[in-house]
């Protein structure tokens, strides 16, 4: 499946069911967070839970003030269930942060939850 800026592959790998390719060239500032947070430590391989998006949500901006002209994007985003208490949050400018999470939650429709996905970032 593939969308702007995300390409979403089912694979046969034990450790993940797909990889979603983010696109450094259409999301440059969401794909260099995730990148950057993927190198200090943060999780590569994530498993959706779309059920708990709200209070990992809530868990992972706890204390993080709001910034006027900027989104606080998270990683691992709210939508997984690494994400929360602990994830990475940096301020980004709000059309890359919603047009990522658009294109990210449009390639994930109809993906279970429970699958791992393997984050790739590309460009």
């Amino acid at each position: 499946v593939g969308l702007k800026g995300c390409i979403l592959k089912e694979v046969d790998n034990e450790d993940y069911d797909f990889e979603l390719r983010i696109s450094k060239k259409e999301y440059p500032e969401t794909a260099q967070h995730i990148e950057d947070a993927i190198n200090s430590g943060k999780a590569d391989v994530v498993t959706i839970d779309r059920d708990n998006s709200a209070a990992n949500r809530a868990k992972s901006l706890k204390g993080i003030p709001t910034k006027p002209g900027k989104d606080r994007d998270e990683w691992p985003m709210a939508m997984f269930k690494e994400g929360g208490t602990g994830a990475d949050v940096e301020y980004i400018s709000p059309s890359d942060n919603r047009g990522a999470g658009s294109s990210i939650g449009h390639a994930l429709d109809g993906v279970r939850n429970g699958a791992k996905l393997k984050i790739i970032i590309v460009d």
